[in-house]
Parts: structure tokens; C-alpha cells; sequence
């Protein structure tokens, strides 16, 4: 069972001085201004920031597509062929974890003969074999995003999986959706540190008070808390508790942009 989260003990927010790679934001068809529309939530005039919801922060993995299972599945046949079998145990300590975490980890946990480098390439080449079969969105998810788009939410994809990764989820989510997609591999700490929303919220020209981060595990929620932002917890595998600017969700279903602005709306 997941421990209820607090911002103690969370690393310190990303420096001003930092420079870190980040994807173009997607061209939406039509050439619309998504990207712009997040950037005036700031008053060119006053420096200002307004009230209300300024954008919405996705995870991927487990929240928009249900591959949580997928990444298992991958870590256990991996370790399998090296010779160790992977107890259910290990899946709660793993999930939602950076790819350097979680391999580093399991390598620890079992003593296997690998490197992280090697270990890191194995596991991502064999899950978008596993992707390549075929993946689902989570329910509510499609709908959710169409909805975003269809009143110039700017939406982006912060996910700790690697680039090659999301590139090919965005296959099946549609890049369309996303004004900016931020990648584990794209910043020097991902989750649980707050850099990755933090530096999603920056290039969307958004207050990070202002954001709604939807989540579905404990690394990805201790994350988007440690940025300051709104939390929305769809749990995928490990429990998650409600707390203060977190609200906790059965389902992707149960979230629209009404709900989304009521969060931000709420605080002020």
C-alpha cells in the first residue's frame, strides 16, 4: 500500500539558470495557437498571472494508456532470460519510476549480470515490441483530450518513459492533442522531482499553481506536487490517498475540463 505523500524530503525546483531539451510543440492542424493561448494566461502589460486553469499536464504510462501492465511484463520476461525471477514485491517499488531507477533497482535486487546501459536498451526495445502488437487507451482518455483540444486547453505529454517511447504512443494518442510532449530522458532528474512539470509548465507560458497534472502513480504525483501544481490521481497500481490540492479519481471518466477548472477555480 501506497504511504501518503508529502513534500518533505522533495528535491528542490529546477534552476533558473538550467537549460534542458524539450520537443517542439505539435503542429495542430489548422494552425492553431494552443501554445499562445498558455502564454497569455501572463499579462504582457502587468506581469501578472490569471486566475483560472492555464494547462492541463499528462502522464502517459497507466493515466492515458494502459501499459503499466505492458512495462511488467517486459521487466519480468527480461529478467527471466537472465535467470532471476522478478516477486510481485518488486512491481509496487518500480512502478511509475524513471527507467534509471527501475532497472537500477531490479539489478540490485537480483545481483543479475547486466549493465544499466545494456539493461535500459534491452527494456525499452522489447516494451515497444510489446506496444507494436497493439495498445489501449485508458477509458475517458480519448474523449478527454478531444475535449482540451476542442476549447484550446493547451494540453502536454510529461512522461518519464524515453523518447523513442512516446514517439510511439503518440501513434495511437495523436501528437495533435499535445502542444508539448517532455520525455524522462529529455531532463537531468525526472520523477519524482519537479522539474519535468515544472519545465512543462514554463514552455506552455503557465503558472504551475495554475496546472492540473493528471497522474496515476506515487512518483508521478510526489512530482507534480513538488511543482506546486493541482493533482488528479487515477490510481493504476498502487493505492493513492486524497490530500490537500489532490483529488483522487476512479477513472479518466470522471474528469472533464468543468472539473478540471473547478480545481484551479477552488484555490483562489
Amino acid at each position: 500500500m501506497t504511504r501518503p505523500l508529502s513534500r518533505a524530503g522533495v528535491p528542490p525546483a529546477l534552476g533558473g539558470g538550467a537549460r534542458i531539451p524539450v520537443s517542439a510543440p505539435a503542429q495542430v492542424p489548422g494552425g492553431g495557437g494552443r501554445p499562445a493561448a498558455a502564454a497569455s494566461a501572463v499579462s504582457a502589460v502587468s506581469g501578472t498571472v490569471a486566475a483560472g486553469l492555464h494547462a492541463v499536464l499528462l502522464d502517459m504510462d497507466g493515466t492515458l494508456v494502459d501499459t503499466e501492465g505492458f512495462w511488467w511484463d517486459t521487466e519480468v520476461e527480461v529478467f527471466a532470460e537472465l535467470g532471476y525471477a522478478l516477486a510481485d514485491e518488486h512491481r509496487e517499488v518500480v512502478v511509475g519510476g524513471p527507467m534509471s531507477r527501475s532497472a537500477t533497482y531490479l539489478i540490485q535486487a537480483t545481483g543479475a549480470d547486466i549493465s544499466l546501459g545494456d539493461l535500459t536498451v534491452l527494456l525499452n526495445s522489447r516494451f515497444i515490441e510489446r506496444v507494436e502488437r497493439g495498445v489501449s487507451l485508458m477509458p475517458g482518455a480519448r474523449r478527454l483530450l478531444t475535449e482540451l483540444a476542442a476549447h484550446d486547453v493547451p494540453a502536454a505529454l510529461v512522461s518519464a518513459s524515453h523518447r523513442r517511447v512516446i514517439d510511439r504512443m503518440l501513434v495511437s494518442l495523436g501528437p495533435e492533442h499535445f502542444a508539448l510532449t517532455l520525455a524522462g530522458d529529455e531532463v537531468e532528474r525526472t520523477k519524482p522531482h519537479p522539474d519535468p512539470y515544472l519545465l512543462a509548465a514554463s514552455r506552455l507560458g503557465a503558472d504551475p499553481g495554475s496546472c492540473v497534472v493528471v497522474e496515476d502513480t506515487a512518483t508521478g504525483v510526489a512530482s507534480a506536487e513538488a511543482a506546486g501544481c493541482h493533482v488528479v490521481a487515477v490510481p493504476s497500481v498502487t493505492r493513492i490517498e486524497p490530500a490537500s490540492r489532490r483529488t483522487v479519481v476512479p477513472s479518466l471518466e470522471e474528469v472533464n475540463l468543468r472539473f478540471l477548472r473547478s480545481l484551479v477555480v477552488s484555490a483562489y
